[in-house]
């Protein structure tokens, strides 16, 4: 049975993954619900897209507070019980983040999909923890909108130790996807870009986020990149907590192409990164979920941006 307070018909957005908990010293419980799968869910939903959310739980996620922040903002909310979910302690530096790895992942099976969700016309997939196998590419209709949360497909994980990254590989998933989503930190520096666009399809959008320094789209042509848009950060009025900024910038740029109203269609004008950037600059200012921001205050943020993303060539010569 759907969750009390969820949408009628079947969602526009569906977004799929593992809640991990991250160590948080300040909470009574010891940490907080995070995860790409909730960060996603809960900013579509309040930039005011109807979405499921179908999220992989141990037992302690399964009881979080948090996931009826989701609830509220009316994700229809599936709860896939796992055996053991992602537990992680991010630790941050000045040379960057440092996450160690408390428990790793069960798989999310295709199985768990409601049967309704099957038609959405666009989709996140958020895997944390390597949970979300090459099955899932082909879960998802062909025609419908697709963005990928890179990092989670790239963290080798052991129980007690450091998370080390490996380098991109072919995965069915980025080669579905329409829009993928990964840091600078979360591989070599020294990978070329030309190498990451071999791995996406043409006419697929990579977005590297790069932090405080804003970030660089990637539009995927045939031979590598065909051209490339930097955006610059919109400051954050506090800068409390930078767990999910990332999630939250992917969603908000799969939420403007999915429903292009939000940005009045200015996509010829970079609106669809400044919006989600503006909802990645406000996640910072609040501790965990609660920095997910609403759709008024996106709006507003939206103004405070400093220029608007601008072209400029593989060769890196700005056109303005």
């Amino acid at each position: 049975m759907p969750d009390a307070g969820a949408p009628a018909g079947p969602p526009r957005v569906v977004v799929v993954g593992s809640a991990a908990r991250d160590h948080a010293p300040d909470d009574p419980r010891g940490w907080r619900l995070g995860g790409g799968v909730t960060y996603s869910a809960l900013t579509v939903a309040r930039l005011g897209l109807a979405t499921g959310a179908l999220v992989g739980v141990d037992a302690a996620a399964a009881a979080a507070t948090e996931l009826e922040l989701l609830r509220t903002a009316g994700v229809e909310v599936r709860l896939v019980r796992l055996g053991r979910g992602p537990v992680f302690d991010n630790i941050e530096t000045p040379q960057g983040r440092i996450q160690l790895c408390f428990e790793r992942s069960d798989p999310v099976p295709v199985a768990a999909l409601p049967a309704t969700w099957r038609t959405a016309r666009a989709w996140i997939l958020a895997p944390v923890a390597g949970e979300l196998g090459d099955e899932w590419a082909e879960a998802i209709p062909a025609d419908a909108l697709v963005a990928v949360a890179w990092q989670g497909l790239l963290r080798d994980l052991e129980p007690g130790q450091r998370v080390v990254h490996h380098q991109p590989v072919p995965s069915r998933l980025i080669e579905r996807a329409d829009f993928v989503g990964v840091s600078r930190d979360d591989f070599d520096a020294n990978v070329p870009l030309e190498a990451l666009c071999e791995l996406i399809k043409p006419g697929a959008i990579l977005c590297l986020t790069q932090g405080n320094r804003g970030g660089l789209a990637v539009v995927v042509g045939q031979g590598g990149a065909h051209h490339l848009r930097r955006w610059p950060a919109i400051p954050s009025a506090a800068e409390v907590d930078p767990t999910g900024a990332g999630d939250v910038f992917l969603a908000g740029l799969l939420a403007a192409h999915a429903e292009p109203r939000l940005i009045g269609g200015r996509f010829a004008h970079g609106y669809d990164l400044l919006l989600a950037a503006a909802a990645a600059s406000l996640v910072l200012e609040r501790p965990g979920l609660l920095g997910v921001p609403e759709r008024e205050a996106v709006r507003r943020r939206i103004a405070l941006a400093p220029r608007h993303p601008h072209r400029i060539s593989p060769g890196g010569a700005d056109h303005g």
